[in-house]
């Protein structure tokens, strides 16, 4: 059966139906069915004064519960079912699934980031969009939100990763579901902290905030064990409320970390996470900080932006997300001297191809003896130089491959060296996503490095050409930021 991936990524919004009726608390069940007869629904939701979504009555409640039990004129709130679970517009259709298959939902509302209804999602419409194979894996990913459940949803996706190259999808659409998953994982961690920490008694959020992710995660290009690359963009305050909103964004991030590493992502070495406060900011904060590493020449001030380029929003408004896009689009683009800057720090992240296009491999007394590590001497010279080619042309996106071809949009890259660079980026990614999953098969730590006398002449003469088509575009950089041609 063949897999259309594109349905595991919609989202609640694109196949939502109409807002349905809308009745006030208190209003007559006679209301609720006549507003029901009229536009032809199967449900109606209940409102409170303000607007917040109060019950839902479907067809089945009126014939079990109010048909012949309860008198035209009593209030609705008698016979609607209440708490009523609704999702985000922007949710994917898979999480709504789970909850909808879950609790034995056949309404559920959609609802936009700012509370307001956007329409309503039917159990029947979402299962008609999935496929047999879609549906079993909604629930290899449908745990609860547990730590135990979310740790079972991050080990499923080596046999996910694994199915999905049964059935010949490409290894970069496979990141991006990893990657997917992983986002929602985290999304589903970051509310399980805010109700606990409510439950505590620290209350709700004193400011609005935005959960990044950063490196691989940011870029969609996850692979199977990515470590936790994370931060906090806060809504402006008042100096003199510091200690009180800091202390509550040190507690979530600080629980944050810890749930995420029980769950299966691993602390990150470099403490890039929201617990340290370099990545645990002010919206004002974040721009005064990126502004200054722009004005910056040093080795230092350039890691940090390699860093922060590849952010993206988990979850929150992403107001302040998109507001600090668009300053570091802007300000470190417009840099040339920083530019400069960021191509001497990633200068010496070389691939493994040598002199006679011999192949580089480990020499150090290791497990990784004669193997080549993938990962640094491959994916990252490509996604480096790209990046910083990207951020020199003002292109906006993340992923290396919408970089790819926002460059050649620009003229940057011709249509011929973009189809080269895209197959070096999807054999680099298959290789290294294979040999993840034959590592964790066999019991053994994930790895980026891999054994060319294991891999098929073909794909050692592919991994060869991908790696020489490497070298051509870090070779272009040396032109442009050095004036070397050789």
């Amino acid at each position: 059966m063949t897999l259309r991936l594109e349905m595991f990524r919609r989202r609640a919004c694109d196949i939502m139906r109409p807002v349905p009726p809308l009745l006030r608390i208190g209003q007559p069940c006679r209301d609720v069915v006549e507003a029901m007869n009229r536009r032809r629904s199967t449900c109606a939701l209940v409102i409170q004064a303000d607007g917040g979504l109060a019950g839902i009555v479907t067809i089945t409640d009126v014939t079990r519960r109010m048909a012949f039990q309860v008198a035209p004129d009593a209030p609705v709130d008698r016979v609607m079912a209440a708490p009523v679970h609704a999702i985000n517009d922007d949710d994917y259709l898979y999480r709504a699934l789970i909850l909808m298959r879950r609790h034995g939902i056949h309404h559920m509302p959609v609802v936009t980031q700012a509370g307001r209804l956007a329409g309503l999602l039917d159990l029947y419409d979402a299962m008609a969009v999935m496929s047999e194979q879609l549906l079993d894996l909604v629930d290899t990913v449908g745990a609860d939100d547990t730590p135990d459940g979310l740790r079972s949803v991050k080990h499923a996706q080596v046999g996910l990763a694994e199915d999905l190259f049964a059935i010949d999808v490409p290894a970069p659409e496979i990141q991006q579901l990893l990657t997917d998953v992983n986002r929602d994982i985290q999304r589903r961690a970051i509310q399980t902290c805010l109700d606990g920490m409510e439950v505590d008694g620290w209350g709700a959020p004193p400011v609005g905030f935005d959960v990044l992710v950063m490196g691989s995660g940011g870029r969609g290009e996850s692979f199977l064990m990515p470590d936790q690359d994370n931060g906090f963009i806060l809504d402006d305050y008042a100096d003199a409320e510091h200690t009180r909103i800091d202390g509550f964004f040190i507690e979530l991030a600080e629980r944050y970390s810890r749930l995420l590493d029980a769950v299966g992502f691993p602390l990150c070495q470099g403490h890039v996470m929201a617990t340290n406060p370099l990545w645990r900011k002010t919206l004002s904060q974040w721009l005064a900080q990126t502004t200054a590493w722009s004005g910056k020449r040093h080795f230092v001030a350039a890691r940090l932006v390699g860093i922060v380029l590849d952010f993206r929003a988990v979850t929150g408004s992403r107001d302040l997300t998109r507001h600090l896009r668009a300053h570091v689009t802007e300000c470190l683009g417009a840099s040339r001297g920083f530019l400069r800057e960021l191509y001497r720090a990633s200068a010496d992240n070389r691939t493994a191809l040598g002199w006679f296009n011999w192949l580089i491999l480990e020499t150090a007394a290791s497990p990784h003896r004669g193997k080549l590590n993938l990962k640094l001497n491959g994916v990252l010279p490509l996604v480096e130089s790209v990046r910083l080619l990207a951020l020199q042309a003002g292109v906006p996106e993340t992923a290396t491959l919408e970089r790819i071809a926002g460059l050649v949009e620009r003229g940057i890259l011709d249509q011929d060296f973009r189809e080269y660079l895209e197959e070096a980026f999807a054999h680099l990614t298959t290789l290294l996503l294979r040999q993840q999953i034959a590592d964790t098969r066999a019991g053994r730590p994930s790895s980026h490095h891999i054994d060319p006398n294991a891999l098929s002449a073909r794909d050692n003469k592919r991994l060869v050409d991908a790696l020489t088509q490497i070298e051509a575009l870090r070779g272009k950089l040396r032109t442009e930021f050095t004036a070397e041609v050789f």
